[in-house]
């Protein structure tokens, strides 16, 4: 299944999107619906939380008085975990058991209020972040919900910023101006984005990749990132590292628009038990090579005398609005470290990056000038006193 994760600061819109998802077939997982769910009288958690806190945060008709609670959970650090020990688990079991029922061929969009409060973003194959001007959420939530200006203020600041919400954000929606607009990036993000990627993740298809050289993107580190990311989270100890290689990882250089990103792993073995594991993180495996100018598995043999040392499993991503390419490695490898040096050079020595990209614009690949610079690129190295840092 596609799992989709909607956030948004209060007052944005994001329960407008969800609706307007829900319409067009995907599963709403809600998480503010759920913690009520899971605390409605004769639940085993409201019984844990009068047991906790009191028989008084229960109103008059034996629902929970949420304002009575908050009072006293929040007015210490023991209390607001006491709190999160009783809910969370609730919460969790509970939102596992609805994304699970989905079924596997779902676009489940999980709409949670503190996704990027909470570092939740990695868990999902994409996120949607809903955003409006700050002084437009404060006069929604003045006009339509009756909170004052003030307390208003003060939840909006409470919130991730919209910097924080940008390193997210792989999809921005827009709600500041007519409703019909959004309506239509909806309608597009519907049509074009999250059905392809899910047709791509049931069939284990990875997007195809540009062959086109373009200019530099700034987005492009952020970009990969967020991809990167996402694979510790799917791989998790099993990863030694991940980094963002290639072109794509080095400022100001033009490329394709596709992000390379290394896996380091233990053991090739290792790499195949993990193939599943990525596939359904939406990067499935890459069979066909005719993808363009990758740093395939020979690249190792331009800086190590072992060609055997270059061995590589390749998977694609199955998000069609952003192409990525995967190289899973043995940790330690020379592919490893052909990879990582060829990165570090060209972020170091602008006269190597304009020689590299007057080459690539010029027809060579990536590995045709790595195999005519061997020398310069061991020498850099060596006189640079390279060696691998922490991802």
């Amino acid at each position: 299944m596609l799992r989709v994760g909607l956030t948004g600061g209060i007052g944005a819109g994001k329960s407008t999107v969800s609706k307007a998802l829900a319409a067009k077939g995907a599963v709403i997982v809600d998480a503010d619906l759920i913690a009520r769910e899971v605390v409605e009288p004769g639940t085993p958690g409201l019984a844990a939380l009068v047991e906790a806190f009191g028989e008084d945060i229960l109103a008059a008709d034996g629902t929970l008085d949420r304002p009575g609670l908050a009072a006293k959970a929040f007015a210490s650090d023991e209390a607001r975990g006491r709190l999160n020990a009783i809910l969370h688990p609730l919460i969790g079991a509970r939102t596992a058991e609805l994304v699970e029922g989905a079924g596997p061929d779902a676009v489940v969009v999980q709409d949670i209020p503190l996704l990027v409060e909470g570092g939740l973003a990695p868990a999902f194959h994409i996120v949607v972040i809903v955003h409006a001007d700050v002084e437009e959420r404060i006069r929604r939530l003045v006009n339509f919900r009756g909170i004052p200006e003030a307390d208003a203020r003060a939840r909006v600041a409470a919130q991730a910023n919209d910097d924080q919400r940008r390193l997210a954000a792989d999809v921005w929606l827009d709600n500041t101006g007519d409703p019909a607009d959004l309506a239509a990036a909806v309608d597009e993000l519907w049509e074009e984005r999250l059905r392809p990627y899910q047709r791509n993740l049931l069939t284990g298809t990875p997007a195809r990749c540009s062959q086109i050289l373009v200019e530099s993107d700034p987005d492009w580190a952020r970009q990969g990132e967020r991809l990167a990311a996402r694979l510790r989270a799917a791989c998790g100890d099993r990863a030694v590292r991940v980094d963002h290689i290639g072109p794509t990882a080095v400022p100001g250089l033009a490329a394709r628009d596709v992000i390379d990103l290394q896996v380091c792993v233990p053991s090739m073995a290792v790499a195949d038990e993990l193939a599943d594991v990525l596939a359904a993180a939406g990067f499935p495996r890459q069979h066909d090579r005719a993808d363009g100018d990758l740093i395939d598995e020979d690249l190792a043999d331009c800086l190590a005398d072992d060609p055997s040392d270059g061995d590589l499993r390749l998977h694609g991503a199955a998000d069609p609005d952003r192409p990525a390419m995967i190289h899973v490695r043995e940790s330690g490898s020379a592919g490893e470290h052909c990879a990582l040096i060829l990165r570090d050079w060209l972020r170091a020595d602008a006269a190597t990056r304009a020689d590299y990209a007057g080459s690539v614009h010029s027809g060579s690949t990536q590995r045709q000038w790595l195999q005519a610079h061997r020398e310069g690129a061991l020498a850099w190295a060596d006189a640079a006193g390279w060696t691998i840092t922490a991802s």
